[in-house]
C-alpha cells in the first residue's frame, strides 16, 4: 500500500513540474495565463483521478495477496496439525505394541526359566542313571570275560578279524564274478588276455657293455697320448669332454664319461691319432672336429637304418637323429636302439596276429624310449620326454598315447598300447636281456621265495623264469579257492611294496586236492 502512495506522489510531482513548465512557456498575457491555469487544473484533476485509481487497485491487490497468504498459512497450519496428530497416534500404537511385547517376553522368560530348571533336574537324574548303568555294564563285562576267558580287547580283535576276512572273501568273490562276466561279454578284455598270453614268447639279445676301452699298439703310445707335462691328454679331455684314465692296464686307456656319444667320439679320436702318429694339441683339435662331424653323420645313418629296417616311413628328421643317438645309449647293459627295434617288431607282430592297427604299434614301439636320447640334458622322465618329443614332431595321438602308457604311468588307451607295454617287458625283463650280478640275482630269487612262504597256508614256493614268475603251492585243507585268490593278491601287493625288480612278476597260486588210499 505504501508503494502505491509513493507512486501517486511521484506522479503528482511530475504533473506539477509539467504545469510549471507549461506556464513558463506561455507568453505573457492574461488569456494565455488563464488558459494555462485551466489546462494545468485539468491535468491536475486527471492526475488525481489516476492516482486514486492506482491507489484503489493497489489496495485491492494488496488485500487479495494478504488474504491468499492468510489462507496458505491456515492450510499449512492445518496440515502440520494433522501430521502431528497422526504421529501422536502412531507413537501411542507403537507404545502399546512394545508394552504387549515386553509382557510376552516376561511371560516367555518365566516359561524358559521353568524349563531350564526341569532340564537341569532331568540331567541330574540321567547322570545318576548313567552312572548306575556304567556300573552294571562293567559288572556284566567282567562276568562275561570271566565266563568266556577273553578280555574285551581280545574279543573285539577277533570280531574285527573275522569281519575283515569275510569282507575280503566277499570282495574276492565279487571281483572274480566281474572278471568272468567281463571275459565272457567283452571283446576288448579277450584281446587283452590274448596279448598277455603272447608275452610268453622270447628272443635272443646281446648285452653290451658301457665301458669304453681303447686298445693301443704298445705301452710307449701311452706316453705320447699323455704328452710333455700332460699337454696332449689335457687337450684331448678339453676337446672331447671325457676323462681319460691311463693306469696299469697293459696297452689300453679307459674313457670315462656320463655321455656315451662323447665317449664314442673320444674313442674314435684316439684311434685316429694313434693310426696317424702325429699327436699334439693342434692335431688333436683337428682330429676331434673331424670325428665329431663323422659321428653326427653316423648317428643320422643309424637312425635311418633303423627306420628302413622296420619300414617305418615319414619320421621327422629330428626323431631320426635321436634314434641314431640311442645306438650309443645303454640301459642295464642293453643297447637302447636295439631294444627299441625289438619292441617295435614284437608289438607289430602281435598287432598283426590280433587284427589291430599294426603301423601304430610299430611306430610306438620304435619311439617309446626316444626320450632316453635327451634325458641327460633335460629334466623329466624318459616317458614324459618321449611324449613331448613325439608330439612336438608331429606323431599321431594314438602313437603318443601308447608311448605315454608303456610304463603304466597312465591307463592304457588302446589294445595297441597294451601290446607296446607287453613287448617292452618281453624285451627288457626276460633272462639275459639286461646285465645283473649273479649274487644280486640269487639273493633276489631267494627273497622272493621267502616272502611267499611266510603266508599262512603256503607249503612251497618256486621262482621261475629268472624271477619273472613265482608259483606257490597251498594246502588244500587250509585254503579254499576264494582264499587262494586272496593270497595271490596279497603276495603280489607285498612283492610290489618290498622288492625292487625290473618289469613285472607273475604270481600263480596252485591249490589241488589229492585223495590217497592204499589197497592191502
Amino acid at each position: 500500500m505504501n508503494i502505491a502512495l509513493y507512486a501517486g506522489v511521484a506522479v503528482l510531482v511530475v504533473l506539477a513540474g509539467a504545469i510549471v513548465f507549461i506556464l513558463l512557456k506561455k507568453n505573457s498575457g492574461t488569456r494565455g495565463l488563464l488558459r494555462a491555469k485551466q489546462e494545468a487544473q485539468e491535468i491536475l484533476n486527471g492526475a488525481k483521478a489516476q492516482v486514486e485509481k492506482i491507489t484503489r487497485e493497489t489496495t485491492l491487490e494488496a488485500r487479495d495477496k494478504l488474504k491468499a497468504q492468510e489462507e496458505e498459512f491456515e492450510h499449512q497450519t492445518r496440515e502440520k496439525r494433522r501430521k502431528i496428530t497422526e504421529m501422536e497416534r502412531r507413537l501411542v500404537h507403537k507404545e502399546e505394541n512394545l508394552e504387549r511385547k515386553f509382557q510376552g517376553m516376561d511371560r516367555r522368560e518365566r516359561e524358559i526359566g521353568g524349563k531350564e530348571r526341569r532340564i537341569s533336574q532331568r540331567e541330574k537324574d540321567l547322570d545318576g542313571q548313567e552312572e548306575k548303568a556304567n556300573i552294571l555294564i562293567k559288572k556284566q563285562m567282567e562276568e562275561l570275560e570271566r565266563i568266556a576267558g577273553l578280555t574285551q580287547e581280545d574279543a573285539k580283535n577277533q570280531l574285527i578279524k573275522k569281519i575283515e576276512d569275510e569282507a575280503r572273501l566277499e570282495a574276492v568273490q565279487v571281483v572274480r564274478l566281474v572278471e568272468e562276466e567281463t571275459r565272457a561279454k567283452s571283446q576288448q578284455t579277450a584281446r587283452e588276455i590274448i596279448s598277455q598270453a603272447i608275452q610268453r614268447s622270447a628272443a635272443e639279445h646281446v648285452v653290451e657293455t658301457t665301458v669304453s676301452v681303447v686298445d693301443l699298439p704298445s705301452e710307449d703310445m701311452k706316453g705320447r697320448i699323455i704328452g710333455r707335462e700332460g699337454r696332449n691328454i689335457r687337450a684331448l679331455e678339453m676337446a672331447t669332454g671325457v676323462d681319460i684314465i691311463v693306469d696299469d692296464t697293459p696297452e689300453a686307456v679307459i674313457l670315462s664319461s656320463f655321455d656315451p656319444i662323447r665317449r664314442e667320439m673320444a674313442r674314435l679320436a684316439i684311434q685316429r691319432l694313434v693310426a696317424d702318429g702325429r699327436i699334439h694339441p693342434a692335431r688333436i683339435e683337428d682330429i676331434v672336429e673331424t670325428v665329431k662331424q663323422e659321428l653326427e653323420d653316423k648317428i643320422k645313418q643309424e637312425g635311418e637304418s633303423a627306420a628302413y629296417e622296420l619300414r617305418v616311413q615319414n619320421i621327422h628328421p629330428e626323431l631320426i637323429k635321436l634314434l641314431g643317438k640311442l645306438h650309443y645309449r645303454t640301459s642295464y647293459g642293453q643297447n637302447v636302439l636295439q631294444h627299441s627295434k625289438e619292441v617295435a617288431f614284437l608289438a607289430a607282430a602281435m598287432a598283426k596276429e590280433l587284427g589291430l592297427d599294426m603301423p601304430v604299434a610299430l611306430r610306438a614301439g620304435l619311439l617309446h624310449d626316444i626320450g632316453k636320447a635327451v634325458d641327460k640334458d633335460v629334466e623329466g622322465t624318459h616317458t614324459e620326454l618321449s611324449v613331448e618329443l613325439c608330439r612336438k614332431h608331429g606323431e599321431s595321438e594314438p602313437v603318443i598315447q601308447a608311448i605315454a602308457s608303456h610304463h603304466r604311468d597312465v591307463d592304457f588307451p588302446s589294445i595297441e598300447a597294451v601290446l607296446v607295454q607287453a613287448a617292452d617287458t618281453l624285451s627288457a625283463a626276460r633272462p639275459g636281456a639286461r646285465r645283473e650280478l649273479l649274487e644280486t640275482y640269487i639273493k633276489r630269487l631267494e627273497k622272493l621265495e621267502g616272502l611267499a612262504k611266510n603266508f599262512e597256508g603256503v607249503s612251497k614256493a618256486y621262482a621261475l623264469q629268472a624271477g619273472r614268475e613265482i608259483r606257490i603251492m597251498v594246502e588244500a585243507q587250509k585254503v579254499s579257492d576264494d582264499k587262494a585268490s586272496l593270497i595271490a593278491k596279497d603276495i603280489a601287493a607285498k612283492i610290489k611294496n618290498e622288492l625292487d625288480y625290473p618289469g613285472q612278476i607273475k604270481v600263480t597260486v596252485i591249490r589241488e586236492m589229492r585223495a590217497v588210499e592204499y589197497a592191502r
